[in-house]
């Protein structure tokens, strides 16, 4: 090996830098996998255990209707320790009670 086999290569200087379209590329596809990294899984979203502020983020209420429906046992919850928390299971249970169907005799919707 030679000392000129170690020197940069010279001439065409367009093919020793990434054009700004490859490096516009490059940061979208590194943008795009730092996302997917981020992102849960389902099956951690299933393992996970919500306080009653984070269910209560969840569901569209105050923290505080869902501590008293936990108190009062109007809806479901498991403790970890002494804290209430709420599943994914739970949070749907809830939101399956609160489904209101239409009457049998209500008009149906005009397309």
């Amino acid at each position: 090996m030679t000392r000129t086999d170690l020197a940069p290569p010279t001439g065409n200087t367009r093919t020793d830098r990434p054009s700004a379209i490859e490096t516009t590329l490059i940061l979208r596809l590194t943008n795009a996998v730092e996302q997917l990294t981020a992102m849960q899984s389902a099956a951690d979203l299933e393992l996970r255990c919500f306080t009653p502020a984070q269910a209560a983020v969840i569901l569209g209420k105050t923290e505080n209707w869902v501590v008293e429906n936990i108190q009062a046992g109007s809806i479901p919850f498991t403790r970890v320790g002494k804290s209430p928390r709420l599943t994914a299971a739970h949070i749907r249970w809830i939101q399956a009670q609160g489904e209101v169907l239409p009457h049998k005799y209500a008009k149906p919707i005009a397309a």
